[in-house]
């Protein structure tokens, strides 16, 4: 362990841990498959065929030997009383899911990257190493990079549809998302505290100080150009692959909120967990969040309720917070699109005509099933943003944490029996 420090160790112990563990105990399979979520069964064709009053459709071979030589697909009337059973979501239901192991691996993975970095956090706090790199910070990048696979497969899936009305969207708000990323690069930093340019301009002092003593030029505006066409591509990029899912989300939360009709409480944490981008959007608006909390109007004066450091710490624990919040309310909106078959067979009750029991079964189970990999992804993307950004502010606060941290133990110290090293040696 002192060769190759205590956060490797733990690093590597995780992911073998991670890989031993995972087929016999997954949070991201007990999050679907706990039993908690139901999905309906797709009725047979004697079910079907009971109910419109018909006789049992014979089989293949005996309408060969009857002489029935044209095989016409079985329909009854939409307007049959069809009653659909629930059955709860088990692990065989959901390996027949697209993307399930995709899902599986990911939401485990962001679990054990979660722990690996409050390990590193609480082992920074205690130990304060000097030298060793923040591998927690290596674990929550690696969840955001696997973030954006899942956006990329998923956004492949589309691009491969034989319609091409989900390629036409995603296009359209991939330009919309565009333009708004511009729009907010314009605005000045007195308005929006992206801290664009006081990072980029402390990266380009290191980096030219870095490069002219080894001969090479560096021209400042061109790299800073290309960063900010960078980031407003990955932008749009995001956009594009969130439109699905954010359209989604819409439409079960609505479901989600006429489920919980007799549950005010709920209600209020659904709309809590779908104006929580609103309010982190709000937090980075700096007349709005850090002039209001820093210089608050009290009469002709004005007060200070929180100090700089705090309310960057305050902004961070607060998207912590709605993710987390994010994250409860997701078994709402996934029982919300499991929901989906029920509400297609009222609305083909109040239809006119007839319909084929295959199309009736098809209909039932693709609204039985959801991919889950896309919505979950901008969760733990989110989540895992705050990881990167503590480390700067614990910079500016460490000096004061080793202070506490050596008053306390200063304070304790006398209280604490003493142990020699020959009474501590093994016997």
């Amino acid at each position: 362990m002192a060769v190759m420090g205590v956060q490797l160790v733990v690093s590597l112990l995780t992911a073998s841990i991670m890989q031993k563990m995972s087929p016999h105990c997954s949070f991201a399979r007990w999050l679907l498959c706990n039993g908690s979520l139901y999905r309906y069964k797709h009725p047979s064709e004697e079910e079907l065929c009971a109910l419109a009053g018909k006789q049992k459709p014979k089989a293949k071979r005996d309408r060969r030997l009857n002489g029935v030589a044209e095989d016409k697909p079985l329909s009854v009337p939409k307007d049959i009383n069809l009653h659909l059973e629930t059955t709860p979501v088990t692990t065989v239901d959901a390996l027949v899911l697209r993307y399930f192991l995709e899902y599986q691996w990911f939401v485990d993975f962001a679990v054990y990257s979660t722990l690996v970095y409050l390990f590193t956090e609480g082992y920074y706090c205690l130990v304060d190493p000097q030298k060793e790199m923040n591998v927690g910070i290596l674990w929550c990048l690696l969840a955001v990079i696997f973030s954006f696979k899942i956006f990329f497969m998923v956004m492949h899936h589309y691009f491969r549809s034989e319609e091409g009305g989900e390629r036409s969207v995603c296009l359209t708000f991939a330009f919309f998302f565009l333009l708004v990323a511009m729009l907010a690069l314009v605005v000045r930093e007195d308005y929006l505290e992206f801290g664009l340019d006081s990072g980029l301009a402390n990266v380009s002092d290191n980096l030219e100080i870095f490069l002219k003593q080894r001969g090479w030029e560096w021209t400042v505006p061109i790299t800073k150009l290309t960063f900010k066409l960078g980031l407003v591509a990955l932008c749009s990029f995001i956009g594009a692959c969130l439109t699905f899912p954010g359209l989604r989300l819409a439409q079960t939360h609505l479901d989600a909120l006429k489920m919980a009709a007799d549950k005010p409480m709920t209600q209020i944490l659904l709309h809590a967990s779908f104006l929580a981008p609103l309010v982190v959007v709000l937090m980075w608006i700096k007349p709005i969040s850090r002039d209001l909390l820093l210089h608050a109007p009290m009469g002709k004066q004005t007060v200070q309720i929180m100090s700089h450091s705090a309310y960057n710490s305050t902004r961070l624990w607060t998207i912590v917070a709605l993710c987390l919040l994010r994250l409860a309310m997701t078994r709402h909106h996934l029982q919300a699109y499991l929901q989906l078959a029920e509400r297609w067979v009222e609305q083909m009750k109040r239809e006119a005509g007839r319909i084929t029991v295959l199309e009736i079964q098809r209909k039932v189970t693709t609204r039985g099933a959801c991919s889950l990999s896309p919505h979950l992804s901008p969760r733990r993307w989110a989540l895992h943003r705050p990881g990167l950004l503590l480390p700067r502010l614990r910079m500016r606060e460490e000096r004061t944490c080793r202070s506490r941290w050596r008053r306390s133990r200063a304070r304790w110290a006398p209280s604490l029996p003493r142990f020699s090293t020959a009474d501590s040696s093994p016997s």
